[in-house]
């Protein structure tokens, strides 16, 4: 009677983390022989466990990344040429409290956009919020915003989050009406967070993707100058993984 009672105020407690290990205990021989401290310190070890993941997955679910990807899956191979020291670097996310931005150039199909999930991933670990758009998706949501009135919302929801992933920059023109909110979402983040940015286009060739050139100019230097800036390189991706598993059928 005295475990069932334990059990339920564990749960109503909303300690649920404490209330399974408490369980976990309560079948295991070989636990009775610990002292009680132990396995109090094991009970309180799991509810914080269970936390940190409960966190963590609502940041991955907040974020809608396009892949589950994850940085120790990283592929070195000779032919990208990537650099593990940055990689490592990158790794502890002290990029993100520095203010910093990551680029990552390269032809379709080099891993771009995996690498950049794979990095907001990294993010969400160590208990940032991030957030995940292709470009076009987020130059729609803007456009929209600005007709129904909930351009201020979604400009909060975008300045706050720690990371901000924007995907496959410069497949479209960006028009001026955006490319304004763009700038000042930006121009508010230097003081929240950091970008990362894929796209097929060279950093020099970026000046191209908006109407305006001061517009341009402005945006740009926000995004350039404070960025680690990535270039891939080798065959696709894609085409790796498929023959691949060609090789294994």
């Amino acid at each position: 009677m005295l475990i069932q009672q334990t059990r339920s105020k564990l749960r109503e407690l909303k300690l649920k983390g404490m209330a399974d290990a408490y369980e976990r205990q309560l079948s295991q021989v070989s636990v009775q022989d610990l002292s009680f401290d132990e396995r109090f310190s094991f009970l309180v070890d799991s509810e914080t466990s269970a936390r940190e993941n409960r966190k963590l997955n609502r940041l991955l679910k907040s974020a809608r990344f396009r892949y589950q990807a994850f940085y120790e899956d990283i592929d070195y191979r000779s032919t990208r040429e990537l650099d593990k020291g940055l990689f490592a670097s990158l790794s502890s996310c002290e990029w993100v409290r520095r203010r910093q931005n990551v680029l990552f150039i390269g032809a379709t199909g080099t891993g771009k956009s995996w690498l950049g999930c794979a990095l907001g991933t990294q993010a969400c670990r160590t208990g940032m919020t991030v957030l995940f758009r292709t470009a076009g998706a987020l130059f729609e949501e803007i456009a929209i915003a600005r007709v129904d009135g909930s351009l201020p919302k979604l400009r909060s929801q975008l300045v706050k989050a720690n990371v901000l992933v924007i995907d496959d920059l410069g497949l479209a023109p960006i028009d001026l009406g955006i490319g304004h909110v763009l700038l000042e979402i930006i121009d508010q983040r230097a003081e929240t967070g950091s970008l990362v940015i894929t796209s097929q286009y060279p950093t020099e060739r970026w000046h191209g993707f908006f109407n305006d050139p001061t517009l341009a100019d402005a945006i740009l230097d926000r995004i350039v100058h404070a960025s680690h800036k990535i270039q891939l390189r080798g065959e696709s991706m894609r085409k790796v993984k498929a023959r691949r598993k060609t090789k294994e059928e």
